[in-house]
């Protein structure tokens, strides 16, 4: 290896307190390019050297190195830690300076040019994204610096490459003034996170171009965007504009699909293209043309020419009044904030990965995506164009911390950082400009408003006037085109949506008025964190009703935890604190729609519910199909019934709807077999229920989802027989058994059928989830949101507060009365928590019936009770053997569902394994509630619910106590029960960890319960 002498530090530690971008050796902004140049990946192992502080000398010849892979972030490869914080700066906030404590990594590896590269008249050196600030020598040379972590930075290197062996050393800061402008909402990960590479730049190149399809439909036809019943896509004119080349001319661009093929001699000749015939893009039905730009012989010009490779998607994207429009038809995002994140690589770009979760998007109705808070990696726009996404691609820019000082200092409104701001925008829109999937460029977020933000406005303005610029932090409107909101209340969406004004958050009585005349969106709304979100159909259901409303993205995709180990090797995934850190905040990363390791979370599935693009709805004798895509007829899709009884299919078949245009409907005849069974309830068995399914599939394989794949459905109980009450059994008591269970002298059921058996207990607790424990926004409990605009009680503390100030999770039973009837007994409990006035009677009553043995509870509260349960329910210790079995019920499933998450939920049989009906959220909390049981099945023990008002039931290996102790999985106790609860009723879930509080119609208040269920 060859060697070169110590660099010089030049003046580093000046630049790390600078609020300038980055050196004048950088080269400016462009697109990012797929290119037949020659080019050389610098990715591997790489020489590493750490320090915890910036002020170390450059290694020299004699020095020691490590090793570390790029690209990586050290921390996550021993070197340091990692930290979170939300809003936080984990460092004093002396803009633009960074601490003393600044983690230093020394990168070096050397290389050989390879023989592509010797016709090569210039080399540039690309970083696609370094944390947070880094300095580069070739030779000893120095190249330059930069800052702009998810940006990228080309540096030109062809004077410093020499024949044979060169040394390429990268000194990263963890921490510099760019740092004030990275703020964002996840791990701090500082190094070299992104690919490096070595470009080989021809004598005739192309560097940049700017290409723009635009679309419009043929004049005269019926259609717009989308497709005509038939079927097929509209066609429409194509119109391709080039507003930049930076090229050697002569170029030549192709798009054979389309007979596209032209030289331009000059840039004076470059030229608008109109070709008819053509397919729209959309998130729907993303049409995309191959095309390429040449220099060189293949554009009759002199040999070291280039091909770069696009594909375009012709659409058209404006704002028509209050309407975004694409393509000349409303959109609608049903979009998710996504971070680049996995637990184990960090920031580090995975394509595989990238594109199967990509894929899961789109299986769960997913058509958009906010880039938060920074553009991601380049490729994960190509797969947005393929797929087909609606993106708002936005800067790398937050300043939150400044929140704690008032905003005083904040870099947005300070002429200091004016040329920062420009160069991230500019870095931005340069980079990704010419994919189709981004409709909208945002700013930034959450860094306040000022100068500099509007000054990136009408950079974009002036750079791309197709595209809106959206920028949530702009509540007066002054320089964004649409209006932007995080977690407004229904009643303030409502408002801006169209419904009685009300005031805006920030705005004036005009100011207000013109935020109301633009497109809203929700840049983020209900918040994924652990057992939820909430409210998602409430939200939904306001987009239907006011056009204004373009929907919202739910914060956020995936939980960020990292793969980390106890001190005994146990892996769990680590949050805010896990590593040492001074300040953080938390689990408030784990808040996805996807757990870490890849699992879908049941708020996953109940979005998809919610948003899914085809609604179906039925009557006793028609079925109404609603094509809600924007552009994408049915005729990719089939439709599917079924008649099942007490959740055994009878019949089944094909609906046969016709193709059904984007944004039409039909309505079509039920089933003959269904119509029968409607007619015959009369005939019905006791206890038996007939329901009708349906569900929109796709008709054939695609790129992310298989054939058969659910895309919606719809489910109506077409007849149903109430069950017969079990008769009471002339079997009676033989000492302390009846039937096949014993009890002890307290009437507590102490085994049944051979089984350890402990219960009933009542229980009024559940293990908080994070909605139940944090409070973001005012709470519903003490103050009505309508009466308040939605606004609640800004002073009420957390749910899960109130809980355990009122004992709720300490509950003490004392034994009122136990008294034996003939083939039963009466067992009567008062069930309160210490220094309490308030409480629950409770009476168990035991009868051996025909079916099995009977428990009737009733619940009757007592006191001034002022606060609401989380839960209603009894508990029985089961053995922990049941944890290894299947589990079979009928009832509501697959997945757990509550009050205001309930849509993804349907009646039918279910088999799963015991240990997976609950979910393993990062942070344990309530999970498994699934209400509407008829009957359950684990190993020989069946529960069935009787009566009109049926049990809701968990089954799990730890007592609600036990989850709610736990601040990790890990933390929780070796199982040594099987706990069953069966509960009456479960308060909802909200979003209050970000946003609103538990709807007063999904409050769960004291009131008097009564409930049964058999064992048999």
């Amino acid at each position: 290896m060859t060697v070169t002498a110590r660099p010089s530090a030049d003046s580093a530690l000046a630049d790390l307190a600078s609020t300038t971008p980055g050196s004048d050796s950088r080269l400016a902004p462009r697109a990012w390019l797929h290119t037949d140049a020659p080019s050389l990946s610098l990715d591997g192992e790489w020489d590493f050297r750490w320090a915890p502080v910036a002020d170390v000398p450059l290694p020299g010849a004699d020095d020691e190195w490590g090793s570390l892979p790029v690209p990586s972030h050290w921390v996550l490869h021993g070197h340091g830690a990692p930290s979170y914080t939300n809003l936080q700066y984990p460092f004093p906030i002396d803009p633009p300076n960074p601490p003393e404590e600044n983690p230093t990594g020394d990168h070096r590896r050397t290389f050989s040019l390879p023989g592509s590269f010797d016709a090569a008249a210039r080399v540039v050196l690309r970083f696609d994204g370094v944390e947070s600030h880094f300095r580069v020598w070739l030779n000893g040379t120095l190249v330059g610096w930069s800052t702009g972590s998810r940006l990228v930075t080309e540096f030109d290197v062809t004077a410093l490459l020499r024949p044979g062996s060169n040394e390429l050393l990268v000194r990263v800061h963890q921490w510099s003034g760019a740092s004030y402008l990275e703020d964002q909402d996840q791990w701090w990960l500082p190094g070299i996170f992104r690919d490096v590479t070595l470009l080989a730049r021809p004598s005739a190149p192309i560097d940049d171009v700017f290409v723009r399809a635009g679309w419009e439909p043929v004049l005269g036809s019926a259609a717009t965007a989308g497709t005509a019943a038939s079927g097929r896509p509209s066609t429409g004119t194509g119109t391709i504009s080039v507003p930049t080349i930076d090229a050697t001319f002569p170029v030549r661009f192709s798009v054979p699909s389309l007979g596209i093929d032209v030289t331009w001699a000059s840039a004076s000749d470059v030229a608008p293209i109109t070709v008819e015939g053509v397919e729209p893009w959309s998130a729907e039905l993303p049409q995309l043309y191959d095309a390429t730009l040449s220099t060189g012989t293949a554009a009759g010009g002199r040999a070291g020419g280039e091909t770069v490779s696009l594909r375009l998607g012709f659409r058209s994207v404006r704002i028509d009044g209050d309407r975004f429009l694409v393509n000349g038809e409303r959109v609608v995002f049903h979009g998710v904030n996504r971070h680049e994140t996995h637990p184990v690589r960090g920031r580090v770009f995975d394509e595989e990965h990238a594109r199967a979760d990509m894929a899961l998007m789109k299986r769960n109705n997913v058509n958009a995506i906010r880039t938060s808070h920074y553009p991601p990696h380049p490729r994960v726009l190509d797969l947005a164009d393929e797929l087909g996404f609606w993106v708002i691609l936005e800067c790398d820019l937050e300043t939150h911390g400044f929140i704690f000082t008032g905003w005083v200092g904040n870099p947005s409104d300070d002429p200091a950082w004016r040329d920062a701001y420009l160069d991230r925008i500019a870095r931005t829109v340069e980079r990704d400009k010419n994919h189709p999937s981004i409709v909208m460029w945002s700013l930034g977020n959450e860094s306040g408003t000022g100068r500099n933000l509007a000054a990136m406005s009408q950079w974009v303005h002036d750079r791309d006037d197709e595209r809106p610029v959206h920028y949530e932090g702009d509540y007066t409107g002054e320089y964004t085109d649409v209006y932007s909101r995080m977690y407004p209340t229904l009643q303030e969406t409502e408002s801006i949506g169209g419904g009685t004004p009300t005031p805006l958050l920030e705005c004036g009585p005009a100011e207000a008025a013109r935020q109301r005349s633009k497109p809203f969106i929700h840049c983020e709304y209900v918040h994924a964190m652990g057992n939820g979100p909430g409210q998602i159909a409430e939200y939904e259901a306001l987009v239907d009703t006011y056009p204004r409303l373009h929907g919202g993205f739910v914060w956020e995709w995936r939980d960020h935890g990292l793969l980390t180990h106890t001190a005994d090797g146990t892996p769990y995934h680590g949050y805010g604190g896990d590593f040492g850190e001074v300040v953080h905040d938390g689990n408030f990363v784990m808040d996805g729609l996807v757990l870490p390791d890849d699992t879908p979370t049941p708020g996953l599935a109940e979005f998809a519910a919610v948003v899914a693009p085809i609604r179906l709805s039925s009557s006793d004798t028609t079925l109404l199909v609603e094509n809600r895509y924007h552009s994408a007829s049915t005729a990719g899709l089939r439709f599917c019934w079924t008649l099942s009884r007490n959740g055994v299919v009878e019949a089944s078949g094909r609906f046969a709807p016709g193709i059904i245009a984007a944004r039409a409907s039909a309505t079509v005849p039920v089933p003959d077999e269904v119509l029968r069974a409607g007619a015959e309830r009369d005939t019905l068995a006791p206890g038996e229920e007939l329901w009708f399914d349906v569900t929109a599939e796709l008709a054939g394989p695609t790129a992310w989802a298989d054939t058969g794949h659910v895309v919606a459905r719809t489910q109506r109980l077409v007849a149903s027989r109430p069950a017969d009450a079990p008769r009471a059994s002339r079997q009676t008591w033989d000492g302390d058994r009846l039937g096949d269970a014993t009890f002890t002298a307290r009437g507590d059921l102490s085994s049944f059928k051979g089984h350890e058996v402990a219960g009933p207990r009542l229980e009024l607790w559940r293990a908080p989830t994070d909605n139940d424990s944090l409070a973001s926004q005012g709470g519903y409990e003490t103050a009505d949101p309508v009466l308040t605009h939605g606004v609640g009680d800004p002073d009420a503390p957390a749910s899960a507060v109130r809980w355990r100030e009122r004992g709720l999770d300490r509950l003490t039973h004392r034994l009122v009365s136990v008294s034996r009837t003939p083939s039963g007994l009466e067992q009567r409990v008062r069930v309160a928590a210490a220094n309490s006035g308030w409480g629950v009677d409770v009476t168990h009553r035991w009868t051996l019936t025909d079916a099995g043995l009977q428990l009737q509870t009733d619940a009757v509260p007592f006191g001034a009770w002022d606060v609401t349960w989380p839960r209603i329910g009894v508990r029985f210790d089961l053995p922990v053997s049941l944890l290894e079995e299947d589990v079979t019920w009928f009832g509501t499933g697959p997945a757990e569902s509550y009050a205001d998450s309930s849509h993804a939920a349907r009646v039918g049989r279910f088999t799963a394994p015991a240990r997976s009906l609950t979910v393993d959220y990062s942070m344990p909390q309530e999970t498994g509630h699934r209400p509407g049981l008829r009957s359950l099945s684990v190993g020989d023990l069946t529960v069935s619910t009787v009566g009109t008002h049926r049990a809701g039931f968990t089954l799990t290996p730890w007592t609600a106590q036990q989850v709610g102790r736990a601040g990790h999985p890990y933390e929780l106790p070796m199982p040594d029960h099987t706990y069953l609860y069966l509960d009456a009723a479960q308060h909802g879930l909200g979003s209050r960890a970000c946003g609103l509080d538990v709807l007063p119609e999904h409050q769960l208040w004291p009131q008097a319960f009564s409930w049964s269920v058999v064992l048999a």
